[in-house]
């Protein structure tokens, strides 16, 4: 991998992390049209814990609190019923399922989950689900609502994210609005909860750059940079747009690229794992 390229999908996870659009799957599909090879999931981990800095940057005094007030309850078992003490621990049960999935289907992640072909039905398909849950949600729940089962079901929400085109931000929210949150209140919990996930999983494949065909560490460094830059100018952004519009115009984006894709494949113009044919 070249700096150029670096740069570029740096600049894709940046732009595309945060919106519901799945920012593995842009990473995918940028490099398949620019002729370029997979750059892999162990690549993608990775500068994901450059937007994820960006998250601890734009949410620092809300995670400073939860933090706090976690490592208080450990010692006092009456402050768990702080708000923030709870959500430090409906964090970790949320982050129970991804990480169980990731180790079990580690080797499909790095593999077939990458086809083209998948991540363009899944693209379209849950692109529809968060109209649909956008739509009709009924957007009455705040954060104060969160319990223990709707922390595990935003988890399961998040390791579907594990296939690129579901979207880890997509996904969460789609599911925090099923279960009635309001937009802004489920789009601040599955930006706290991917905390623990893309840094345990770019931290885990840390040692898978540089090594076999993965690029090398320079570049990827590069990528992290820039990817940590834009990714704070587009949370705050979204986190400004979603008080007041909706999750529509992502929607179409995401079934036009997805049947772009499709069209593409079957069309033999892409190769549905590897970059364009020649």
């Amino acid at each position: 991998m070249g700096w150029f390229e670096a740069i570029v999908l740096g600049l894709v996870q940046g732009l595309t992390e945060f919106l519901p659009i799945s920012s593995s799957a842009h990473v995918r599909v940028v490099a398949a049209f620019a002729g370029w090879d997979d750059p892999g999931a162990a690549f993608t981990a990775v500068i994901q814990i450059g937007t994820e800095l960006a998250i601890v940057a734009y949410f620092a005094r809300k995670i400073g609190s939860i933090l706090a007030n976690w490592f208080r309850s450990l010692r006092d078992p009456e402050h768990r019923h702080h708000p923030d003490a709870r959500m430090g621990w409906l964090i970790i049960v949320g982050t129970l399922p991804v990480v169980v999935l990731g180790v079990l289907f580690e080797d499909a992640i790095d593999s077939v989950f990458r086809d083209l072909r998948l991540t363009a039905v899944v693209l379209i398909g849950f692109g529809l689900l968060l109209g649909w849950a956008d739509r009709f949600g009924r957007k009455q729940r705040s954060l104060d609502d969160l319990t223990v089962p709707h922390g595990l079901t935003y988890g399961f929400a998040q390791a579907l994210a594990l296939i690129p085109g579901v979207s880890r931000s997509g996904g969460t929210t789609t599911a925090g609005l099923l279960m009635g949150y309001r937009r802004a209140d489920a789009a601040e919990y599955s930006f706290l909860l991917a905390a623990p996930a893309v840094f345990g999983s770019g931290i885990y494949k840390l040692t898978d750059i540089g090594a076999g065909n993965a690029p090398a560490w320079g570049p990827t460094l590069v990528a992290t940079v820039v990817s940590f830059v834009v990714g704070y100018a587009v949370v705050a952004w979204l986190m400004a747009y979603i008080k007041r519009g909706t999750f529509v115009p992502f929607v179409v984006y995401r079934v036009v690229l997805g049947v772009v894709l499709l069209v593409l494949v079957f069309a033999g113009v892409l190769d549905p794992a590897a970059g364009p044919s020649t």
